[in-house]
């Protein structure tokens, strides 16, 4: 439990509180009990940098102790997990298995994979950041426009293993299907997209480390990728597997504390009983009772709604980190609900509804275009691709969604000490969980973003790898590479990329650029990649040229429409002015709906009429180290033509309709409660921890449960016998399943 500091209040201060609290009709909520004109401070007093560590929400030596110590920990520990299932299961290290994971990993694994590799800095910091600024609509948006890319990508899943079966990337695909042209403008995109994911993650997680315990922002840069290096380059795509499994489990562990506890636990003494208030105030010779100190506990929906109420009605305040009136400073104007003011407490946000539509378009960029996705469907086992994806688009929608419902609405309800600077830079959850609950809740909140950087950073290092040894070194300067040379390529672009991500994200630092600045941009830079690069296994029609035109022509609009847009509305053109929403949405929507347009013109036009038969034959598998016997299409009942059509159906079924839900439905229902009532906040706040929990206890139980057996021998020590291995190798279950 957090106090701050003994509490007073002015008589007219407390006058004017009494009679806002009086018109709101606050009955769980007596806002005498909060200093609202000194805001909680998160920090201690001194200073925060490297010489003096004195105020920061840690000590300079634990964060070395998170970033070295965790990173130190997890490369033993999954180096381990590695050896042991290559002694128990019968796994041989070769540059298929290096970069596929031996492409058998299961429903479960594949799920927690998908929700480790997207959960960014971003999702666990920006998040907060929108709801902090918009209210309720911010974490929806944030979670439903960044879900659904997972939950479709699982039609492409399945497509991969009807129509490349033997590929390592997507640009072989590529390469196979339009040729070298092709092949070299989406390389660029690629390439992009990789550098743009992992600068974002490193430049959040370093901002955020020096603000709690004062580390350099370039030393933390350049240490936080190292704790990825040794376990990636050890045991490749399955090590990262495994570290994801763990890392996802840590993250669900810190986030169904904080829910639980924010809605769940109130430990302030009352007003009557076994600790009663002892102070009071006379207003109007009437006394008030008070507590002796503010106490930064919420404990329920009832009380959340409540202070978010009163602290939006508040005059506009936003001196000495204070966030008071309305959301976004009253700018907002479809909340209004056809009366008042602007409320945290409603859907109809303008500036919400924007950053959805951003967050939808850019985060299609972000998951088409990123190879990290592709070989995740590619690692997959055919049974397990499509409902990995579904179930892990599931799972992770409830990350933003009840994280930032919590922590960063958490922030305008306890008046913690936040300015739009620390809000942008990604501050609000660590600095919410301090006043919440203590130090202990913010260092919580900086392990699981480590958890969440180290995870998707190992995995864009694989990601890099494998486009450089599959689509760079074996299509253009050593066609005959054996598998040990692409396994030794790969581990060498391990060790690179992870210093050209510290480096960019560096020069994003040094540009000015913010955590959400980056975010918004993704989309602008990448989008027109999105619908070529889907197509390439969805529609035979489209023709290489046009996939070349669509991608550069819409890149190419959207910059226009997005500097325009920036020029018109700022005056000019800076990092201010290209950071605003209008210009950003105008980039966005430009970029994927110009290249869209070109795409659909150019099928009809020029259809290509490519014959699938030619990519499945056109891909090979890597020779030389036991690799071109690897078995890619798992069991005898995941090969058959049959079971893929089924489980394609069945993809394209719930995976469209779980996103007209999000994005249509969910939204749609929500318009006629305007601004929530209390009993209505109260529903959404228990949908957001039971999801929460539900999904929690899924993601941590059911790769445990699926890999049963392995785990059983390695406790008793029987490892798979020759005759297990040969039959797992060449596809011999005997088991059956539907899709």
């Amino acid at each position: 439990m957090v106090y701050t500091k003994a509490l007073s209040h002015t008589e007219a201060d407390a006058r004017s509180y009494l009679a806002l609290a009086e018109s709101l009709r606050l009955t769980d909520f007596n806002p005498l009990t909060v200093d609202w004109q000194n805001p909680v401070p998160w920090y201690e007093d001194g200073g925060c940098e490297m010489s003096d560590s004195s105020g920061c929400l840690m000590p300079l030596s634990a964060g070395f102790g998170i970033v070295l110590g965790f990173g130190a920990f997890f490369s033993v520990f999954t180096t381990l997990l590695v050896k042991l299932e290559s002694a128990f299961g019968g796994v041989t290290m070769t540059s298929e298995h290096f970069n596929t994971a031996g492409r058998d990993v299961k429903t479960g694994l594949t799920a927690s994979v998908i929700v480790s590799q997207w959960t960014w800095a971003a999702t666990l910091l920006q998040s907060s950041n929108v709801a902090w600024q918009y209210g309720i609509s911010g974490p929806f948006w944030y979670a439903a426009g960044a879900s659904i890319q997972v939950l479709l990508f699982g039609v492409l899943a399945i497509e991969v293993k009807r129509k490349a079966p033997t590929c390592h990337t997507f640009l072989e695909m590529v390469k196979v299907r339009w040729g070298k042209p092709a092949h070299f403008t989406f390389i660029f995109f690629a390439f992009c997209t990789n550098i743009l994911v992992t600068s974002m993650l490193i430049l959040g997680g370093a901002d955020c480390m020096s603000a709690t315990s004062g580390m350099d922002t370039v030393l933390a840069g350049f240490l936080i990728p190292i704790g990825v290096i040794a376990y990636t380059v050890a045991g490749g795509l399955k090590a990262t597997f495994l570290a994801s499994y763990v890392h996802t489990s840590i993250i669900f562990a810190g986030l169904v504390t904080f829910v639980t506890y924010t809605y769940g636990v109130n430990r302030c003494p009352t007003e009557f009983g076994t600790n009663p208030w002892t102070s009071s105030i006379t207003v109007d010779g009437v006394a008030h009772s008070i507590p002796d100190e503010q106490c930064n506990n919420i404990g329920s929906a009832s009380v959340m709604y409540e202070r978010l109420m009163f602290v939006s009605a508040l005059p506009v305040n936003t001196a000495n980190g204070t966030h008071h009136g309305p959301p976004v400073l009253g700018t907002d104007s479809l909340n209004h609900n056809g009366a008042g003011a602007p409320s945290y407490l409603t859907m109809l946000s303008a500036k919400g509804l924007m950053f959805g539509i951003i967050n939808v378009v850019g985060n299609f960029g972000t998951v088409f275009v990123d190879q990290s996705y592709w070989q995740s469907a590619i690692a997959a086992s055919p049974g397990a691709a499509h409902k990995g994806y579904l179930l892990g688009g599931l799972v992770w929608f409830t990350i933003p969604f009840a994280l930032a419902t919590s922590l960063g609405l958490a922030g305008n309800a306890l008046n913690v000490a936040l300015s739009s600077g620390d809000a942008g830079t990604g501050l609000v959850p660590p600095a919410s969980a301090t006043a919440l609950m203590g130090r202990g809740g913010g260092i919580l909140m900086i392990i699981m973003l480590f958890m969440a950087i180290t995870s998707t950073g190992s995995a864009e290092c694989i990601a890099v790898a494998s486009l450089w040894a599959y689509d760079c070194y074996r299509q253009y300067i050593n066609k005959n590479a054996t598998g040990a040379q692409i396994l030794l390529h790969s581990r060498i672009v391990v060790c690179v990329w992870a210093l050209v991500m510290a480096c960019a994200s560096l020069i994003l630092n040094a540009m000015g650029l913010g955590l959400g600045w980056v975010y918004n941009f993704m989309g602008i830079c990448i989008g027109s990649a999105v619908v070529p690069i889907a197509m390439v296994v969805l529609s035979p029609n489209l023709g290489p040229n046009t996939a070349i035109i669509a991608a550069i022509t819409g890149f190419v609009c959207a910059v226009i429409a997005w500097l325009s847009q920036a020029a018109a509305q700022g005056g000019g053109i800076s990092i201010a002015t290209t950071g605003l929403l209008y210009a950003q949405l105008a980039g966005n929507c430009v970029a994927i709906g110009s290249s869209g347009i070109i795409c659909v013109i150019g099928s009809i036009v020029a259809p290509q009429n490519f014959d699938w038969d030619i990519m499945v034959k056109g891909i090979s598998l890597v020779g030389g180290d036991g690799g071109e016997n690897a078995n890619t299409l798992g069991s005898d009942y995941e090969r058959r033509p049959e079971f893929l059509l089924e489980a394609r159906a069945w993809i394209m079924k719930y995976g469209i309709c779980w996103t007209l839900f999000l994005t249509i439905g969910w939204p749609t229902l929500s318009i006629p409660f305007g601004v929530f009532g209390k009993s209505t906040y109260q529903l959404w706040a228990s949908v957001a921890l039971c999801w929460g929990w539900t999904a929690g206890l899924t993601i941590i139980s059911l790769p445990l449960y699926e890999n049963i057996k392995t785990i059983t021998r390695v406790i008793t020590c029987k490892p798979m016998t020759e005759e297990e291995i040969t039959a797992k190798n060449s596809g011999t279950a005997t088991e059956t399943a539907t899709a």
